[in-house]
Parts: C-alpha cells; sequence; structure tokens
C-alpha cells in the first residue's frame, strides 16, 4: 500500500502560477537562496496584492508534484518557499512529502485563512483584513508577518501578535506603494516595542524576483 500511495502522490498535480530560484526577500529567511513555487487560487481579495493573476486556479495549468520538484532539483539550494495566491486552499500534504523526499526544507507563506495541511520547517503567517487568519495556524506560526498600509494596522497587528505562540518571530513590513510614508513610522514603532522587527521587501530594492 505505502508503495502505491507514493505513485499516487508522484502523479497528483496542482495549480502552478510560476515557479523560480531566487533570493527570499522578506522575514526571518531574508537574503537566502530559495526556490518559489507559486500556487494559483486565492479568495482572500487584497486590493494592494502584486500578484492578483494568481487568484483565478483555473486559469493555471496542473503541474504533477513530481515535475515541480524535478524543477527545484536543478539547483542547488534546498530551500523551497510554497506561496500564492493561497496555498492553503489546497491539500499540501503530498507536495511537502515529495519536497522532503528530495532533501528539501519546506517553507510556506500563507494569509492563515485555511486549515494547516502539510509537512512544514518554517511558516510564516501575513495575515489579511479581508479575511481573518484561523487561530489554529496563528498558533503555529514561526513567523508573524504583518504589512503596514496605514497607522491603523498597528493596533491589527497587536491583535494578532496576542494570538501567536512565545516562539513566533514578529515582523512589521511596508506595504511597498506606501513605504515611503510608512517606513519611517515602522521604525519608530519598532524602536518603541522591540518585540517586533523590520521587515522589507529587498528582492524589489535589489531588483530579482
Amino acid at each position: 500500500m505505502a508503495g502505491s500511495a507514493s505513485v499516487a502522490s508522484m502523479h497528483a498535480a496542482l495549480p502552478l502560477m510560476e515557479q523560480f530560484y531566487t533570493i527570499q526577500g522578506e522575514g526571518y529567511n531574508t537574503g537566502r537562496a530559495a526556490y518559489f513555487i507559486r500556487l494559483g487560487g486565492c479568495d482572500v481579495g487584497c486590493h494592494w496584492c502584486d500578484v492578483k493573476e494568481s487568484w483565478d486556479a483555473s486559469k493555471h495549468p496542473r503541474v504533477e508534484l513530481a515535475d515541480m520538484v524535478a524543477a527545484v532539483k536543478q539547483y542547488p539550494g534546498r530551500n523551497v518557499v510554497v506561496t500564492g495566491g493561497e496555498p492553503l486552499m489546497h491539500d499540501l500534504t503530498q507536495l511537502t512529502a515529495t519536497l522532503k523526499e528530495a532533501g528539501c526544507q519546506t517553507w510556506l507563506e500563507t494569509s492563515g485563512a485555511y486549515p494547516l495541511t502539510g509537512d512544514w520547517d518554517w511558516i510564516c503567517v501575513s495575515p489579511k483584513k479581508f479575511k481573518a487568519p484561523l487561530s489554529s495556524v496563528l498558533q503555529l506560526a514561526h513567523e508573524l508577518k504583518v504589512v503596514v498600509f496605514n497607522k491603523s494596522d498597528f493596533a491589527w497587528a497587536e491583535e494578532h501578535a496576542a494570538q501567536v505562540g512565545a516562539h513566533t518571530r514578529l515582523y512589521l513590513q511596508p506595504e511597498w506603494s506606501r513605504a515611503a510614508q510608512m517606513t519611517p513610522l515602522i521604525v519608530d514603532y519598532v524602536k518603541q516595542n522591540p518585540q517586533w522587527q523590520v521587515s522589507l521587501q529587498t528582492h524589489k530594492y535589489l531588483d530579482i524576483p
């Protein structure tokens, strides 16, 4: 039975918007080589989302997990970020199992709006106002990354920080189009509230994917 399950997982497929090898630009793992798997499908609906083309899963081809992992193995890095869209709209159990079999570290980027599936080495929860995160996912987060669009987001960030575990690292990140206005406020806030750290979208400054 185990053998047939393994064969089945190799032929399982998920809607894939894009995949690419780059440098992680945000949060705790900033600066580390990482392979990104961006899945299609999202109903969270952030108006400032920079990958709105990911929202409709039907517009992206379903790619077999074996083919995704084969693409990962073409590169020397073994840190794999699964993102979206909202990746937890899909059952990620087989994807993470296949990645683990290939010797990969599995990193998740999620809004936390859906139940957690998969086996993860690092979970980054970036909650959105448009669809609330589940407390069960917040409690498992290694990293809470709150995007700051306006001043009211600081209080909103604290509401979610109160729901995560003691092990969770806390990050405030300016929304890109508002970075000039929000970054000075974030710097001041972190100086006054040092349990938080500043996260920047360094890949945009570096002009890489």
